[in-house]
């Protein structure tokens, strides 16, 4: 099996570099290639590849910007080998990952796979946060895990993998720009493609770095789940309103206190202690526990909110998709 890894990349060569170093670190022997397409950057990767060259089988693309999912598409068309790997710029690859995904797929094959992420001990603190709420079960993080049970995993392009069949089958990514590997899940559902979940072919994902960059990132992608719902009828589901009934409750606790009524306050307030304790466990740093709290309560916040606003304006104001959330499209 000859794997082509697909990396988009937007102004990240300093990211992109210590994913290449962490795909020359593959331990075992493996046929595969390295596309890296370039969407547009003002800061261009064409040096950085250039320097791996005679390491590994590497080519390096320049588009026209286009969004993530589109430059996929531009990279499985002209990979050769017969099964695709997304990652992200930003993640780093254990040096078994491509064992662990070739065993796998040697005892199992499916045409498409998925698999989780993880905080390099490398990382900053808020990283480590950041990465505790986006897989948490105490946050909205567990609920992919859950859904691998019945082989419905939602596959992230931030660690995907996709055989060359399935693409061909499927289209591959829209060109939206947000929610365009849940887009592609739902595709592959409809066309009866077979997934799962490899629970050890994690990644190191360092995802957003600032407050502000994670706030924005959560909304987009709140944002972005009531327009993948309509446009596949049938796949919606409750967990999705979750974060928004978060914010909600939380609006409404802190009015009713005001008239003397703490209950909600004490609910959530248990809720919180719960995820700095919890995150202290796994990180065993007070820090990350602390900042884990901010970045939760920022996750929950940013996607709720994102989510309200496109109900909002697809139900009451009556708009379109691409009228509702035109970023998403562009």
């Amino acid at each position: 099996m000859r794997f082509s890894i697909i990396i988009p990349v937007y102004n990240r060569p300093e990211e992109l570099e210590e994913l290449l170093q962490s795909i020359c670190a593959q331990t075992g022997e493996h046929d595969f290639e390295v596309i890296v397409i370039d969407d547009g950057s003002d800061k261009r990767s064409n040096v950085l590849v250039s320097n791996y060259e005679t390491q590994i089988d590497i080519k390096y693309c320049f588009k026209k910007n286009s969004g993530p999912g589109d430059s996929r598409n531009y990279g499985m068309k002209r990979a050769s080998g017969t099964y695709f790997i997304m990652l992200d710029s930003d993640c780093m690859l254990p040096e078994n990952y491509l064992s662990i995904v070739n065993d796998s797929l040697k005892a199992g094959y499916v045409d498409a796979y998925g698999g989780r992420d993880e905080a390099h001990e490398s990382f900053s603190s808020w990283q480590k946060a950041v990465n505790y709420s986006m897989t948490s079960l105490l946050t909205t993080g567990g609920l992919r895990s859950k859904e691998s049970d019945n082989n419905k995993f939602q596959l992230r392009s931030f660690n995907l993998g996709i055989s060359k069949k399935a693409f061909v089958v499927t289209g591959g990514f829209s060109k939206q720009r947000i929610g365009e590997d849940i887009d592609l899940n739902y595709k592959l559902l409809e066309k009866d493609c077979s997934t799962k979940l490899i629970d050890d072919a994690f990644v190191y994902h360092k995802r957003r770095t600032s407050l502000g960059a994670f706030y924005k990132q959560t909304r987009n992608f709140g944002a972005a789940r009531p327009i993948l719902s309509k446009m596949h009828p049938g796949s919606a589901k409750f967990s999705y309103w979750l974060p928004s009934l978060f914010v909600l409750g939380f609006m409404l606790s802190i009015l009713m206190s005001f008239t003397g009524m703490l209950l909600g306050i004490y609910v959530y307030s248990f809720y919180f202690v719960c995820i700095i304790i919890d995150s202290y466990i796994k990180n065993k740093s007070i820090a990350v526990g602390f900042l884990s709290l901010l970045s939760s309560f920022t996750q929950f916040f940013g996607y709720g909110l994102g989510y309200l606003r496109t109900v909002f304006r697809l139900y009451i104001q009556r708009k379109e998709p691409r009228d509702a959330f035109p970023g998403m499209f562009a």
